[in-house]
């Protein structure tokens, strides 16, 4: 021990004296750019990620680590196993080359501090034969806070015991960044013992226009004989790949990579693939190139074959590199293409009723204020709403479909439409309306805020659908904190989503009746409105034989109105033979209902599809498309897994009894034969989440879902096809082109 000593202060004596004049005359780099490190904290262990520049090493045995706080008590370093090189001083040394890992294990006494003082002494030398005095680097490490008793979740082993407890892949599998140079990244994983990543799972490409990804070199990993996918190349507690940047443009700039990955436990969990945004500071670019000659499929680099990008991907890139005038449009153009969706337009006579109850005497500019009002509440809540959802983890999709909230807003229109049929006046406190009217006497304060109230109920209750938009925005919040771009994002949704109600606004003080009973018919025409409101929500809890009663009676009570019972005199006007003839179809078509409802009917739409009408009715009943329902993370991976050895491919569905969307899937792209052609080979799982539990909870987590309709799909290999998850409706045609696309490179 003291010859090895001896040794290294010879050495370092040598070196000091001998080199000195050489290093400053060939301008070596200083230490702290050629051995660079940075540090993090697992929450029982600090782990120290080291990038050391090319051409240089540093020595295993020459590192210690020291603890400024006495709470914290240092363990033995575990340290990589190194390579063998040859020192003309200290003869056969262990040293380190490139990346590397070091992970420090350590014990608190009493309360965990929020930080600690780390000293780091290390020594490292260049290949060119010059050797830096020994080094020492005090670092201050933020510490993790102890997690709160029952945070891990039990995602449930594959094939292994229900019982067994897996934290989720986020504390499990740490992906990082780390700029190189302005043209290379560092694309490195922590990984905690216990756990390992599939070499070929792991990918990356850059989201933005002014650069793009080249190949990822990812390093040599272990074999190991996996259960269901044969023997793989994985990779145990770290994994460091070099990822070539191709830059437009040589200015230093933030850069943002997408990063997926995929890894399992030893004890036999697999997580599902996982997608992170993650962002790193390039310096200046040593070299640019012309992106305009370079394919956009070499934006992504991949360890396997080329990922596509789902409409919700591109969307989160627009809100991450798009100016915010870009976000705007974008979003506000989506917006409107919702405005037409079951999802938005029962926002038209909730508006149209506020407007008809406003009076006799409705001008443009006062429809048009009041839908503005109601846009605005709509805009401002939808986008508070999103926000807080993205950020808290919440699912407001879920908790606003929840049955004592959807039978507390049917009431309420149930009490709007009452007040429509004249039977009692809805207004505020005489107190009130006082006060608003000393503050503004040419304009009815109370209905602008009534109408502003509604609107933000609106936004929860009606327009509480998932769209890829609407993902987007979710996503870039919960993933990145940037509450700025995302809440743009979907303000502007929302904007556009409630612009076709301003027009509607307008138009509306233009063409309703001024004043005389023409007046009292359209307020109660909009009072059957506002109870068909209340029907369609209560539609999301009833059972479908209950709604097809409650559809039934309101269309009688709406043709008694329009006069379809009532004898006309040869003095009658067009207007009464006109409401008459309606008045008798709406009665005509109620039973119908009625009938439809006797027989088992579901559909209002359908109302005779559960009729025995021959070959004809048993084919149509043969037409919905059959799903096994799964309720478990457990019974996923059972399926999931039961379909790759069969050789099929499979397709998750998640679906909700309240989810408009959902049910537009199963009537209108489910049943048609070119999709059930396509699916021909694939297990069809459905996940109802209708209720909200803790199991439906722990499946969304496990993909990242914020709610349904979401489609995913896996291929016959039982791994999920990322990037071609479906948020939202889409139609038949559509929908049998994407799943062919989706499984054709299975």
């Amino acid at each position: 021990m003291k010859s090895l000593i001896s040794k290294l202060i010879r050495a370092i004596f040598l070196t000091t004296l001998v080199t000195g004049s050489w290093a400053a005359a060939n301008d070596t780099p200083p230490p702290d750019e050629v051995f660079r490190y940075a540090i993090f904290d697992a929450g029982d262990a600090l782990e120290i990620d080291w990038a050391v520049s090319d051409g240089a090493y540093m020595y295993r045995d020459a590192f210690d680590f020291e603890s400024g706080n006495p709470a914290v008590v240092l363990g033995a370093a575990e340290m990589p196993e190194g390579k063998v090189h040859s020192d003309e001083f200290l003869g056969e040394q262990t040293v380190y080359r490139g990346s590397f890992f070091i992970r420090i294990p350590y014990t608190v006494a009493g309360n965990k501090p929020d930080s600690l003082m780390l000293t780091i002494k290390s020594r490292g030398c260049l290949d060119s034969g010059f050797c830096y005095v020994p080094q020492t680097w005090v670092e201050t490490v933020a510490l993790e806070k102890p997690k709160a008793a029952g945070r891990k979740l039990d995602l449930g082993a594959l094939g292994g015991s229900s019982q067994s407890e897996f934290p989720p892949p986020d504390e499990v599998f740490f992906p990082d960044l780390y700029a190189v140079d302005g043209n290379t990244v560092e694309v490195g994983f922590r990984i905690i013992p216990g756990y390992y990543l599939y070499k070929n799972k792991i990918s990356a490409r850059v989201i933005g226009d002014n650069a793009r990804a080249g190949s990822l070199e990812l390093p040599a990993g272990t074999m190991h004989s996996d259960e269901f996918f044969g023997e793989q190349e994985v990779y145990y507690t770290e994994a460091i790949a070099r990822l070539s940047i191709a830059r437009a443009t040589p200015e230093p700039t933030e850069l943002t990579i997408e990063v997926n990955y995929q890894g399992c436990a030893d004890d036999g969990l697999c997580y599902l693939p996982q997608t992170k945004l993650l962002t790193v500071s390039l310096p200046e670019a040593e070299s640019v190139t012309d992106l305009s000659a370079t394919a956009p499929a070499q934006d992504t680099a991949v360890s396997g074959n080329d990922q596509p990008q789902s409409e919700q991907s591109m969307l989160a890139n627009i809100i991450l590199n798009g100016s915010l005038w870009t976000i705007v449009a974008a979003f506000f153009a989506s917006g409107l293409a919702l405005a037409f969706t079951p999802c938005v337009l029962p926002m038209i006579p909730i508006l149209s009723g506020i407007i008809a109850g406003d009076g006799d005497n409705v001008s443009p500019l006062r429809g048009f204020s009041l839908a503005l009002s109601y846009v605005l509440g709509m805009a401002i809540v939808y986008t508070a709403a999103g926000i807080a959802a993205a950020a808290l983890g919440l699912q407001l999709q879920a908790a606003f479909n929840q049955p004592w909230v959807l039978i507390l807003f049917a009431g309420l229109f149930v009490v709007l439409a009452i007040s429509m049929f004249g039977v009692f006046d809805l207004q505020m406190p005489s107190s009130i309306q006082s006060k608003l009217a000393g503050a503004s006497s040419n304009q009815k304060s109370g209905t602008v805020i009534g109408a502003f109230i509604m609107g933000a109920i609106s936004a929860l209750v009606v327009t509480a659908c998932v769209a890829p938009a609407l993902i987007a925005g979710l996503t870039v919040i919960a993933q990145t904190g940037d509450m700025l771009r995302g809440g743009v994002a979907l303000f502007a949704l929302s904007m556009g989503m409630g612009a076709p109600l301003l027009l509607v606004g307008a138009a509306q003080g233009q063409l309703l009746p001024k004043a005389g009973g023409w007046m009292i018919a359209v307020k109660g025409a909009f009072g059957f409105l506002m109870l068909a409101l209340a029907v369609w929500m209560l539609s999301r809890i009833l059972p479908g034989t209950v709604t097809m009663i409650l559809w039934a009676t309101l269309i009688l009570m709406s043709g008694v109105f329009l006069g379809g019972l009532t004898t006309l005199g040869t003095d009658a006007n067009v207007p009464q033979k006109l409401g008459k003839g309606f008045g008798l179809l709406a009665i005509f078509y109620g039973l119908i209902l009625f009938l439809g409802a006797m027989t088992g009917g579901t559909n209002p739409l359908k109302p005779l599809a559960s009729v025995n009408l021959g070959s004809a009715g048993g084919a149509a009943q043969q037409a919905h498309l059959e799903f096994t329902r799964i309720k478990t993370v457990e019974d996923l991976d059972r399926e999931i897994a039961a379909a790759a050895a069969s050789g099929k491919t499979a397709m998750l569905d998640f679906y909700a009894d309240w989810c408009v969307s959902c049910i537009e899937m199963e009537e209108y792209t489910f049943i048609t034969p070119e999709v059930q052609a396509a699916l021909a080979n694939t297990v069809t799982l459905q996940a109802d989440v209708t209720r909200n539990d803790a199991e439906d909870k722990r499946l969304l987590e496990r993909f990242g879902v914020f709610g349904p309709p979401t489609i995913i799909f896996f291929g016959p290999d039982g791994i999920q096809r990322q990037g071609y998850e479906v948020v939202g409706f889409m139609n038949a045609e559509k929908f049998a082109a994407h799943v062919n696309k989706a499984f054709s490179t299975s």
